[in-house]
């Protein structure tokens, strides 16, 4: 009697138990992928101590890397913060979608206090990234993500700039690049949004710590459909706020008070001094890092690390406190300092872990890669400068990307292969990557074949970009 009703159960019930196992395996494996996208702020190309700088504490990064693909040859499109963000979340050059210059109240420079009807006024709130522009939030809004921003937007902050009304579902960040971590001000300006509105609801608090909750919130809020997290860190930049013992004399830069950062990070680093600048930048990634573990450990716990794919980038090269050697500059030039920065990705069972590539990639890849990763569709009319880099990552392809050109006021760049030309008022020449990391030798005279081929593909370019359909806010037209 007992092995005919255990037969019978058997019968019954081993397929039905079958048919649920099997369809859920075909959910997950017909749900896309979740998305998250992290960028911190002047981060220099080998700050990590996984790419080198050993004294920095960064093992939740290092973990990243080790589970995922680090890129060595990876560059953003502008070596300063507005152009390069616009190029991540449109995938276009800035001289192509517009916004190829800083949004910033220069007067602030100065010691200027705006006040509340100048403000209104200034460029940080009338200028911003062309509406008429596609950004990853659209795209993959359409395509049925929930969309989420925390951070720094840096694309506007009046009503029809913010993320709120280019694809973003959710917002919690700062409008504009750079603020004080504590206050959340800029320059004496409240800066920090909740959706459209500004708020001062976590005022005093270190604002890597608000990111951190939000960022975590949104993610548990979202786990029962594909999600694309923004999450764009203003850390290490330093803080956007004057120093209270300053006096700027008229024409005279104002002091700022450098990178912020809670006491707790600086005791990490006993062998330094903590009134230092680079001793503060140090202990402001490791905060940073350790946010990102807890986001890492969420996926994990949610049973998500499998189905998100997550990358990490900084926005341009390192400032004065990043550890940008062996390359040469820094942030704002068009040296290698100031263009290449550190990548990584992670996707369990698509890309491999603890690999490493060299192959030219840029960050003009990210919307095609993101749109083929998501299938989502890519948008009609637009032109697109990059291309899906995921067989690169993955190891089974060669990088299509064989130029990349960077203008930024008078100064004026070029990689075709391994030659860089570099003409700006900082300097310039020709240099062989390949044998020339640093840009030490300039090449010029002895490949003056090579120079002049170098600068008739940037004319090339800039021909191209001046013929594209015309976008804002810059752009005469």
């Amino acid at each position: 009697m007992h092995a005919f009703l255990l037969h019978c159960l058997r019968r019954v019930l081993l397929p039905a138990l079958f048919g649920v196992l099997f369809n859920t395996a075909t959910l997950a494996a017909s749900r896309p992928p979740n998305v998250i996208l992290i960028i911190s702020d002047d981060q220099g190309w080998r700050d990590l101590h996984c790419l080198g700088r050993e004294e920095i504490i960064t093992p939740n990064l290092d973990r990243l890397a080790r589970e995922g693909v680090r890129a060595t040859s990876f560059y953003v499109t502008w070596p300063a913060c507005t152009p390069s963000r616009g190029s991540v979340l449109t995938g276009r050059y800035p001289q192509r979608n517009g916004l190829y210059d800083m949004v910033r109240n220069d007067m602030v420079n100065f010691g200027h206090r705006y006040s509340a009807e100048e403000y209104a006024v200034s460029p940080e709130m009338t200028l911003g990234l062309d509406p008429r522009e596609v950004t990853l939030g659209d795209a993959l809004k359409r395509a049925g993500y929930a969309t989420g921003c925390v951070g720094t937007w840096d694309m506007g902050q009046a009503r029809r700039y913010l993320p709120l009304q280019r694809g973003f579902d959710f917002f919690y960040g700062h409008g504009n690049n750079g603020i004080d971590y504590y206050t959340h001000e800029r320059y004496g300006v409240p800066s920090l949004f909740r959706g459209n509105q500004r708020t001062e609801e976590d005022k005093g608090t270190y604002v890597t710590d608000v990111f951190r909750r939000e960022a975590l919130r949104f993610v548990r809020e979202q786990k029962a459909k594909p999600f694309f997290l923004y999450l764009p860190f203003n850390a290490p930049h330093s803080a956007s706020s004057f120093a209270p013992d300053s006096e700027a004399k008229a024409g005279e830069r104002k002091e700022g008070v450098g990178v912020q950062v809670p006491e707790k990070y600086l005791k990490l680093y006993p062998n330094r001094d903590p009134k230092n600048g680079v001793t503060r930048y140090l202990a402001a990634v490791t905060c940073m890092d350790e946010a990102i573990g807890e986001l890492l450990d969420t996926l994990r716990d949610l049973g998500l690390e499998r189905d998100t794919l997550v990358m990490f980038m900084s926005d341009n090269g390192g400032s004065g406190n990043g550890g940008n050697a062996p390359l040469k500059g820094a942030k704002s030039s068009m040296w290698e300092g100031g263009l290449r920065v550190p990548f990584l990705a992670r996707w369990p069972g698509r890309l491999p872990a603890n690999a490493v590539t060299d192959e030219f990639l840029t960050s003009l890849e990210l919307f095609p890669t993101l749109l083929a990763a998501t299938g989502a569709k890519p948008p009609t009319g637009v032109k697109l400068d990059g291309f899906d880099m995921t067989p690169v990552l993955q190891g089974k392809a060669k990088s299509s990307r064989t130029e990349m050109f960077w203008e930024r006021r008078n100064d004026r760049a070029a990689r075709v292969g391994n030659w860089k030309w570099v003409e700006s008022a900082r300097g310039g020449g020709l240099f062989d990557l390949a044998t020339d990391l640093g840009e030490k030798n300039d090449l010029s005279h002895q490949k003056p074949e090579v120079a002049l081929q170098m600068k008739a593909k940037f004319t090339a370019w800039k021909r191209e970009m001046d013929a594209s359909e015309p976008r804002g806010p810059f752009r005469d037209y």
